[in-house]
């Protein structure tokens, strides 16, 4: 009978189901470990581009985060970075890169990267970009008086370098300078006729004076001992005639290379600078050595963030319409986030 009464008494006892762990909260565009993420990101974007200049963040756009394991995560991040002043083959470390200003004819990038984290430790799986300059119309609204971004192949910014070039060389008592690429130019023609035009060199074999024997001949200094540069010419044409040159050799940087273009042209305009205004941003990378680097895989995860992201922006629209008590502050949105700099 004790044993009847005690099997009922256990049966009546309750059953406490264990309660699933809520999942984390979103990462916000501004939080620390977002910011950390962007910051590998943009490392990664400047380390695999070769040509025109350094971008720096300007916001984080989104952030997803796609749990793995434990301890290991996806994360995917939509990223606007604006163009600095440092040449990509600039030693400047890009906290001392100053971006260039909205009146500079500033030049934006637009990135999706995809990055994982495992046990703290982030690298970047996948990375793609591209870039364009702001319009015209929208420098002019703000600076009438600025000067616009010219085409990198305009007749009046080739000469310019070539005559820059020269000159140099003419006075230098060091290495003869040849032109690697040129990353930027800029036309005024009131009240004078001024061209502004920025180009990358590098050392060659020959000292100035032995080019002038046999120009053809000198070649780019080898990897280990490749000394590049960078140069800012101003010709002045009218009212009086004026030409101006500085020209910076930033010494041998291990590990640092140029990647010819695909096409080498006497302009050193890579293909797809010809007829632009700024180098293109146009870096589709995946890194060789990390897992679920398939490139189509990479997109198809990119792009179905993006739609997640949408759908969760259209819900929490609907969200907002239930009325709220009078006083209600609703808190930030996550994403985007800040503006670092400003918006374009």
């Amino acid at each position: 009978m004790k044993a009847l009464v005690a099997l009922i008494l256990l049966v009546q006892l309750p059953i406490h189901k264990a309660v699933p762990a809520a999942p984390p909260a979103p990462l916000g565009c501004d939080d620390p470990e977002s910011e950390a993420a962007a910051e590998v990101a943009v490392n990664y974007i400047n380390g695999h581009s070769h040509h025109g200049y350094k971008f720096a963040l300007n916001r984080i756009e989104d952030i997803r985060v796609v749990p793995q394991g434990p301890n290991n995560d996806i994360i995917l991040l939509e990223l606007d970075l604006l163009e600095t002043k440092c040449p990509i083959l600039s030693p400047t470390p890009l906290a001392n890169c100053t971006v260039r200003s909205f009146a500079e004819h500033a030049v934006e990038g637009d990135c999706d990267v995809k990055l994982q984290k495992v046990d703290g430790t982030l690298s970047v799986l996948a990375s793609k970009c591209h870039s364009h300059a702001d319009s015209s119309e929208d420098i002019l609204k703000v600076c009438p008086d600025c000067s616009l971004l010219a085409r990198m192949n305009n007749t009046e910014v080739l000469e310019t370098v070539s005559a820059a070039l020269n000159d140099y060389n003419s006075k230098t008592t060091d290495s003869y300078l040849r032109l690697l690429e040129i990353g930027r130019a800029k036309i005024q023609y009131h009240p004078a006729h001024v061209i502004v035009t920025e180009f990358a060199v590098g050392a060659t074999n020959c000292s100035a004076e032995e080019a002038k024997a046999n120009v053809g001949a000198c070649q780019l200094l080898p990897e280990d001992q490749s000394n590049y540069g960078f140069c800012t010419a101003v010709m002045v044409k009218r009212p009086s005639q004026d030409l101006q040159v500085d020209c910076q050799l930033y010494g041998h940087q291990p590990g640092v290379t140029y990647i010819h273009p695909g096409q080498d042209t006497s302009a050193g305009l890579a293909p797809s600078a010809v007829g632009v205004t700024n180098h293109n941003l146009a870096l589709v990378h995946n890194n060789p050595v990390a897992s679920e680097s398939s490139s189509s895989e990479i997109l198809r995860s990119m792009l179905s963030a993006k739609s997640l992201t949408k759908r969760a922006v259209a819900e929490a629209a609907q969200h907002d319409k239930v009325p709220r008590p009078v006083g209600f502050v609703p808190p930030p949105p996550p994403c985007p986030g800040k503006i670092r700099h400003f918006d374009i």
